[in-house]
């Protein structure tokens, strides 16, 4: 029996446009649709008129309960080596980019089923691109720990850094990041993507001092991607 194929599918980070005609062609094609979360990838199947089966991979636990990832992979993969082919994609984006998932992808290499990549759009990508910071070099760093001693010393860990770094940061913690880079760092060029590809795209340039002036005390919302110079 032939197996299926694990196709990791990107999906738009915000305007629903930016979406491939491969990655619409496979969504319709597949079997079976895993999602990080089933309400939010119906929103964009219904846009494109696409049924498909969702079956949710990324589900944290404290809403199913009794959640178990790996558990969800052995099913996916007993699914995969049945025949069935499924796409994996996460709320936004390229999945398995500063999202859970390569345990997934680890397993189907391990059971020889076949992994094709439908790639599209990424934050991460995004912001560099129009951040005007080198592009040449970076590193992608995703979100900083939570706690605040752990924090602190991973941007300890990566002041001395000449590359270029991305960091994706939550609105209710962005000031409080700014101000532990401004004082770890000391004076940088940074580059603050808010709500990429979305109506209230917003690009703020400038050193942090100036970034956290141009913020004031307006609430910030939305997905943040900071892109920060490399010493």
């Amino acid at each position: 029996m032939t197996t299926g194929v694990l196709y990791i599918v990107s999906t738009p980070i915000g305007n629903l446009e930016d979406i491939t005609l491969r990655a619409l062609r496979v969504l319709k094609e597949v079997d079976l649709i895993a999602c990080e979360d089933t309400r939010l990838t119906a929103n964009l199947l219904n846009h494109y008129s696409i049924k498909k089966p969702l079956i949710s991979y990324f589900e944290p636990a404290w809403r199913s309960g009794r959640y178990d990832k790996d558990k969800q992979g052995k099913i996916l993969v007993d699914k995969l080596l049945a025949g069935s082919s499924i796409a994996l994609v996460s709320n936004a984006g390229t999945p398995l980019i500063s999202d859970p998932g390569y345990e997934l992808v680890n397993l189907c290499v391990g059971h020889n089923i076949p992994v094709r990549v439908i790639p599209g759009a990424s934050a991460a990508v995004s912001a560099l691109a129009l951040s005007g910071l080198p592009t040449d070099k970076f590193i992608f760093e995703g979100f900083l720990p939570k706690k605040p001693s752990k924090r602190r010393k991973r941007l300890q860990e990566i002041a001395s850094e000449t590359r270029t770094i991305v960091i994706y940061e939550s609105p209710y913690r962005i000031l409080k990041t700014l101000a532990e880079v401004n004082n770890i760092f000391g004076e940088r060029r940074i580059v603050l993507a808010r709500e990429m590809t979305k109506f209230y795209e917003e690009i703020i340039r400038g050193s942090i001092e100036e970034v956290v002036k141009n913020i004031g005390a307006k609430k910030i919302k939305g997905e943040i991607t900071l892109v920060i110079q490399g010493k």
